[in-house]
């Protein structure tokens, strides 16, 4: 206790007060409305105060994890240890002629949206992709057809030693779904898009047919992470789950959604356990039906709960 509230009065000399919460409760944070408690959560609102909280976690060695919106991670039911930094404050968006430039607590769609404001082509794939510019990069986002990689200029992180520094789209090995972000340590605090000039009617009208066909087959009524696995080569994971007879399959309050056999929605009260148990039990019953392996899309961090 005495070495917490000694890294609370650290924390309060590099962020303000009203953005250090203690013992703060992940659930509030993520889609899937799961999760134990982050021993600190920081929510910083200058690149000077995530340096400040990254240098401070390396003289102390005390664990930090990155946390977006949440909308393609499950943080297991005891938390997470150390340092939790949200970057929900720094959600600026801006254009420079054909430049889009978004802060990393943004949400992608609001980029998107903005672009098409602008009258520039490119982020439309991204208009009903719910995590963050942030997230976006770490994973190479991307859906019908799109993705990051394909407007991506340049994003500005903060390493893992504190420095502010500049990397190139070609620098993040961006392919499916991965990126080189985690395997640095980096942490996104800007990314800059190269759109290219559109008439704002046919913009808008991509956008809104692909609103149409998200919202009418995925089930968006219930708090789930998005899609659970991957795509695997020659084959489609929703495909190879229905075709399993595993839409409706439930473990506690986890179930294979009805509606889209890749999502697995917190329908009743689901503990993280649960979920991860669902997961456990799509992958081990899709190998043995069709021996293909799933790999998880989404991100599973944090401790057992005692």
């Amino acid at each position: 206790m005495e070495k917490k509230q000694m890294i609370y009065n650290k924390l309060l000399n590099l962020v303000k007060e009203e953005n250090v919460k203690v013992d703060e409760p992940l659930k509030d944070h993520l889609y899937t409305k799961l999760g134990g408690n982050a021993d600190f959560f920081i929510t910083p609102t200058s690149y000077e105060e995530i340096q400040n909280v990254v240098k401070l976690s390396n003289e102390d060695e005390i664990p930090f994890t990155l946390l977006g919106n949440g909308s393609n991670l499950i943080i297991k039911d005891g938390g997470i240890r150390g340092i939790v930094i949200n970057l929900k404050h720094l959600n600026a968006i801006h254009a420079d002629e054909e430049m889009v430039t978004a802060q990393s607590g943004a949400r992608i769609i609001d980029a998107s949206r903005f672009a098409l404001e602008k009258h520039l082509a490119g982020l439309e794939f991204a208009c009903g992709i719910p995590g963050t510019v942030g997230g976006a990069l770490y994973m190479n986002a991307g859906a019908y057809g799109g993705e990051i990689k394909d407007v991506l200029d340049h994003a500005y992180v903060v390493d893992k030693e504190g420095r502010l520094v500049k990397r190139m789209a070609s620098e993040l090995d961006l392919d499916y779904r991965t990126s080189n972000i985690p395997d640095r340590g980096d942490i996104v605090v800007e990314a800059c898009f190269r759109l290219t000039p559109g008439t704002r009617e046919e913009i808008k009208e991509m956008m809104d047919d692909l609103t149409f066909k998200r919202e009418s087959k995925q089930p968006l009524e219930y708090p789930s992470c998005g899609s659970v696995f991957k795509r695997p080569p020659g084959y489609f994971a929703g495909k190879l789950i229905q075709d399993s007879n595993l839409q409706g399959t439930n473990i506690g309050g986890a179930e294979v959604s009805t509606k889209h056999a890749g999502f697995i929605v917190n329908k009743d009260n689901a503990s993280t356990t649960d979920y991860i148990s669902l997961i456990e039990h799509v992958q081990k019953t899709v190998k043995e039906k069709f021996g293909v392996d799933l790999e998880r899309e989404v991100r599973i961090i944090g401790e057992d709960k005692e």
